[in-house]
Protein backbone atom coordinates (compact mmCIF):
# COMPACT_ATOMS: atom_id res chain seq x y z
CA UNK A 1 0.00 0.00 0.00
CA UNK A 2 1.19 3.48 -0.74
CA UNK A 3 0.65 6.52 1.43
CA UNK A 4 -1.79 9.07 0.08
CA UNK A 5 -0.75 12.69 0.10
CA UNK A 6 -2.63 14.66 2.72
CA UNK A 7 -5.41 16.90 1.48
CA UNK A 8 -5.37 20.55 2.50
CA UNK A 9 -7.54 21.46 5.46
CA UNK A 10 -10.54 23.62 4.53
CA UNK A 11 -11.28 26.98 6.15
CA UNK A 12 -14.90 27.24 7.34
CA UNK A 13 -15.42 30.26 9.57
CA UNK A 14 -14.21 32.20 12.60
CA UNK A 15 -15.55 32.37 16.18
CA UNK A 16 -14.88 34.29 19.38
CA UNK A 17 -13.66 37.52 17.76
CA UNK A 18 -12.32 39.62 20.66
CA UNK A 19 -10.49 42.92 20.89
CA UNK A 20 -8.15 42.25 23.80
CA UNK A 21 -6.43 45.63 23.82
CA UNK A 22 -7.58 48.76 22.04
CA UNK A 23 -5.10 51.57 21.41
CA UNK A 24 -4.62 54.49 19.06
CA UNK A 25 -1.46 53.03 17.47
CA UNK A 26 -1.72 49.29 18.14
CA UNK A 27 -4.45 46.91 19.25
CA UNK A 28 -4.55 43.18 20.02
CA UNK A 29 -7.18 40.91 18.48
CA UNK A 30 -7.89 37.24 19.05
CA UNK A 31 -10.24 34.77 17.40
CA UNK A 32 -10.62 31.07 16.69
CA UNK A 33 -10.39 29.96 13.06
CA UNK A 34 -12.47 26.87 12.31
CA UNK A 35 -11.24 24.36 9.73
CA UNK A 36 -12.25 20.92 8.48
CA UNK A 37 -9.76 18.06 8.03
CA UNK A 38 -10.95 15.92 5.05
CA UNK A 39 -8.22 13.31 5.58
CA UNK A 40 -8.76 9.79 6.89
CA UNK A 41 -6.05 10.42 9.47
CA UNK A 42 -5.35 12.95 12.16
CA UNK A 43 -2.57 15.52 11.92
CA UNK A 44 -0.51 17.63 14.29
CA UNK A 45 -0.08 21.38 13.94
CA UNK A 46 3.21 22.47 15.47
CA UNK A 47 3.42 26.16 14.61
CA UNK A 48 2.11 28.98 12.44
CA UNK A 49 3.78 32.18 11.23
CA UNK A 50 1.32 34.29 9.24
CA UNK A 51 0.86 37.84 7.94
CA UNK A 52 -2.74 39.05 7.67
CA UNK A 53 -3.74 41.48 4.91
CA UNK A 54 -7.04 43.33 4.39
CA UNK A 55 -7.60 44.63 0.84
CA UNK A 56 -3.84 44.47 0.24
CA UNK A 57 -2.86 46.37 3.42
CA UNK A 58 -0.90 44.58 6.15
CA UNK A 59 -3.20 44.30 9.16
CA UNK A 60 -0.94 42.33 11.49
CA UNK A 61 1.20 39.28 12.17
CA UNK A 62 0.28 36.09 14.04
CA UNK A 63 2.51 33.35 15.42
CA UNK A 64 1.52 30.17 17.23
CA UNK A 65 4.03 27.78 18.77
CA UNK A 66 1.84 25.13 20.41
CA UNK A 67 1.15 21.54 19.43
CA UNK A 68 -2.49 21.10 18.35
CA UNK A 69 -4.02 17.74 17.48
CA UNK A 70 -6.21 17.79 14.38
CA UNK A 71 -8.83 15.01 14.31
CA UNK A 72 -9.51 13.00 11.16
CA UNK A 73 -12.60 13.97 9.11
CA UNK A 74 -13.72 16.54 11.64
CA UNK A 75 -13.70 20.25 12.39
CA UNK A 76 -11.11 21.87 14.62
CA UNK A 77 -10.22 25.37 15.77
CA UNK A 78 -6.92 27.23 15.79
CA UNK A 79 -6.61 30.10 18.27
CA UNK A 80 -5.13 33.17 16.59
CA UNK A 81 -3.87 36.32 18.29
CA UNK A 82 -2.30 39.24 16.46
CA UNK A 83 -1.33 42.83 16.97
CA UNK A 84 -2.94 45.34 14.62
CA UNK A 85 -1.35 48.51 13.31
CA UNK A 86 -4.31 50.87 13.72
CA UNK A 87 -3.14 53.13 10.86
CA UNK A 88 -3.53 50.19 8.46
CA UNK A 89 -6.89 49.29 9.98
CA UNK A 90 -8.25 52.79 9.43
CA UNK A 91 -7.58 52.43 5.69
CA UNK A 92 -10.23 49.70 5.61
CA UNK A 93 -12.51 50.91 8.40
CA UNK A 94 -15.42 52.12 6.31
CA UNK A 95 -15.81 48.91 4.28
CA UNK A 96 -15.48 46.85 7.44
CA UNK A 97 -17.93 48.87 9.53
CA UNK A 98 -20.58 49.00 6.81
CA UNK A 99 -20.47 45.27 6.15
CA UNK A 100 -19.05 45.46 2.62
CA UNK A 101 -16.97 42.59 1.31
CA UNK A 102 -13.26 42.83 1.95
CA UNK A 103 -10.41 40.69 0.66
CA UNK A 104 -8.63 38.84 3.46
CA UNK A 105 -5.26 37.29 2.64
CA UNK A 106 -3.00 35.13 4.81
CA UNK A 107 0.61 34.48 3.81
CA UNK A 108 3.37 32.68 5.66
CA UNK A 109 3.99 29.12 6.73
CA UNK A 110 2.60 26.41 8.97
CA UNK A 111 4.37 23.38 10.35
CA UNK A 112 2.23 20.22 10.25
CA UNK A 113 2.97 16.55 10.61
CA UNK A 114 2.08 13.13 11.84
CA UNK A 115 3.76 10.97 14.49
CA UNK A 116 6.01 13.93 15.45
CA UNK A 117 7.51 14.22 11.95
CA UNK A 118 6.84 17.77 10.75
CA UNK A 119 7.19 19.68 7.52
CA UNK A 120 6.87 23.38 6.81
CA UNK A 121 4.11 24.23 4.32
CA UNK A 122 3.75 27.65 2.67
CA UNK A 123 0.41 29.42 3.08
CA UNK A 124 -1.04 31.84 0.55
CA UNK A 125 -4.78 31.96 1.15
CA UNK A 126 -7.27 34.63 0.21
CA UNK A 127 -11.01 34.94 0.55
CA UNK A 128 -13.69 37.62 0.45
CA UNK A 129 -15.24 38.11 3.87
CA UNK A 130 -17.94 40.35 5.30
CA UNK A 131 -17.38 41.80 8.75
CA UNK A 132 -19.99 44.09 10.21
CA UNK A 133 -20.12 45.87 13.53
CA UNK A 134 -23.65 47.23 12.95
Amino acid sequence: MSCASPKAVEYQTYHNFTIQKLGLNNSSISMDLQYYNPNNFGLQLRSTDLDIFIDGNLLGHSSLDTLLLIPKRDTFSIPVKFDVNMQNLFKNAWNTLTGKEILVRLTGKVKVGKANVFMSIPVDYESKQTFSFF
